[in-house]
Order: C-alpha cells, then structure tokens, then sequence
C-alpha cells in the first residue's frame, strides 16, 4: 500500500477545495518552485550563451565544475555530485574526451571502476570559463543588496536541505 503523504494546511485545503469540485489557486508569480525554474532557465542561457565559444555545452559545464574541485572521480561518483543518471553522465564524458577536455582511466584497485580526470586542456578552462559564471551571477544580482543577497543564499540552503529531507 502506497505511503500516505501529509500535506501541509494549505496544501490540505486545496486539496479539499479539488474534491468538492473546486479549481485550487495557485499563480506562477507567487510559486517558490515556478520562480526558482524561471531564474534556473535565464541564468542557464546566458551562461550556456558565453561558454559555447570555447565549445562547452551546459551539461559539460556542471561536470567540469565538480572536476575542477575534486579530479579523479568514479563515474559513479561524478554522476551522484552533479545529480544527473550514469547514462547522461556516459554521453557528456563521451563529448568531453572527444574534445580532449578528460580522459577515462581504468581504477587500478577495481577494475570495473573507471576514474575520469582533467587533461590540460581541461584544466585550463577553468580560468577561460569561471570569470564567465561570475560575471552571469553578478549581473542576476544586480541592484540587489548585498545584505539581500546573503538571505537568499542562506534561504536557498534551508530550502535545499527541507528538500532533501523529504526526498525518498
């Protein structure tokens, strides 16, 4: 038997109104979650618009970054840091080799692990493409103060972490 879920009041009334033949209410301009994906997406394109001319797609961008700050990582690994399935994670690497930005080295304790590291060239996107991230995140905060700023992040973690304690 499914595990019933405990919705919060207003969740809870909602789904009330829903049973009795109600429309729920819920704008986009006023969804936590609408608004997060809306920034997510805008960010997104600018950056994937600036990386692109050194031939680096968006989701090659989130590998890099963790491959910057921790090289060597299983697949597995690598996979579990960006959040993305072993399958995109094999397409993206498949790319990245191609263009010489990783190589794939078989794990000398288990075979069956396959480490990817950084080539040179690689690592040397990290200078070229980094300014680009925080001139993009600079730019999203323009106007913002920074005693703003700061609440968003510290919100953005509480929420993250409401998030994952859900997560099944």
């Amino acid at each position: 038997m499914a595990e019933q879920i405990q919705l919060v009041p207003e969740a809870q009334a909602a789904a009330e109104a829903a049973k009795h033949g109600k429309d729920v209410e819920f704008h986009s301009e006023t969804s936590v979650g609408y608004l997060l994906r809306d920034t997510y997406r805008a960010f997104t394109k600018l950056l994937q618009s600036r990386i692109s001319t050194e031939g680096v797609t968006i989701g090659q961008w989130y590998f890099l970054r963790v491959l910057w700050d921790e090289d060597g990582l299983t697949q597995r690994e690598l996979s579990q840091r960006v959040g993305m399935m072993e399958p995109t994670t094999v397409t993206a690497l498949n790319g990245m080799e191609k263009r010489g930005y990783v190589k794939r080295v078989r794990n000398a304790d288990d075979k069956r692990k396959v480490n990817i590291y950084l080539t040179d060239r690689g690592r040397a996107l990290r200078n070229i493409l980094l300014p680009h991230a925080i001139d993009v995140n600079i730019r999203a905060v323009a106007g913002v103060s920074a005693e703003d700023v700061e609440a968003l992040r510290r919100t953005l973690h509480a929420m993250k972490r409401n998030l994952a304690e859900l997560a099944p």
